[in-house]
């Protein structure tokens, strides 16, 4: 027998911690999160949730973000009952331009993807590279450009605003506003001393960039470069790499023994930047949409 998918705008404490667990479940067997940060912190929120129930047992999860991206994952012992294709298809009945995340680009989800009449319309590459001896010592940077950490309560309008510039046409990154940021800065892993912001002299002394790295778990040996950017006021000063070895230089510092991060396979000068760094290919997640869709084009930020 097939679990349905049962809408619901709010999920309960019951489903919020049953698909937390599901999802648990999920990344242990499949090697690869099912649901990214966005998502998880989302589940006790209003929203657009889909869940596959066998009983009281929750099944499968689905959920669809007001930019119209999903996110999903089956329980692994229940795999094979029609489930995933269940909650995908009820998705897409109720708003036909979701956008379905297959997070590792599994082959059973290439193989839904194409049962469903979906194409790839996005690439996110997973890049890492090992710490190696050196990585610990800060770079040099040009023109008096200064870092310096990250100032609880001082600085959140300073990063907000480099963000904005910096992913003006990213449909994630670009969202992030006050609310979201303070929803990071409570979670366990945020730490301030990770924020690394560059201030430019000839910018009147403002926040120019940042690298914002992660650890998680907090003492963890794998470090995330979590997000980094350049106001493109400066971008062509040679900024890019030397920020990059910054949050790097943080890391090895914290003892991490990997450093990993996201971005867009078709971000070149990204792309560039990180490879000149040590950085290569890890793993991949591609975004689905229907066959008549218009692929979706990111900025680039270098």
């Amino acid at each position: 027998m097939t679990a349905g998918a049962t809408p619901f705008a709010r999920l309960s404490d019951d489903h919020v911690q049953q698909v937390r667990a599901g999802a648990d479940l999920a990344a242990a067997h499949d090697g690869v999160e099912p649901l990214s940060e966005a998502f998880v912190l989302a589940l006790p929120r209003e929203g657009d949730h889909l869940v596959a129930t066998d009983g009281d047992a929750v099944v499968g999860y689905a959920a669809t973000a007001a930019d119209g991206s999903l996110e999903a994952f089956v329980v692994p012992a229940q795999r094979g009952r029609g489930i995933g294709r269940a909650l995908l298809t009820t998705a897409l009945e109720r708003r036909p331009d979701v956008r379905p995340w297959a997070h590792g680009d599994l082959p059973a989800s290439r193989a839904l993807g194409e049962r469903l009449g979906l194409q790839v319309v996005r690439e996110l590459l997973v890049l890492s590279r090992d710490v190696q001896p050196g990585d610990e010592q800060d770079p040099t940077f040009p023109d008096g450009v200064r870092h310096r950490t990250f100032r609880p309560g001082e600085d959140e309008g300073s990063l907000l605003a480099v963000n904005a510039a910096a992913f003006v046409d990213h449909p994630e990154q670009g969202a992030l506003d006050a609310a979201g940021l303070a929803e990071r800065m409570a979670q366990p892993w945020f730490d301030p001393e990770g924020v690394l912001l560059l201030e430019d002299p000839a910018h009147g002394e403002r926040v120019v960039g940042f690298h914002w790295t992660k650890i998680d778990p907090p003492g963890g040996g794998i470090g995330e470069v979590y997000v980094v950017g350049l106001h493109p006021d400066v971008h062509g000063r040679g900024l890019a790499g030397p920020l990059t070895r910054l949050g790097l230089a943080h890391l090895a510092r914290r003892g991490v023994t990997e450093v990993e991060l996201y971005v867009e396979a078709d971000n070149h000068p990204a792309l560039a930047t990180y490879r000149r760094a040590g950085f290569t290919r890890k793993a991949v997640h591609v975004m689905y949409a229907r066959r008549s869709s218009p692929p979706v084009h990111d900025a680039v930020q270098g």
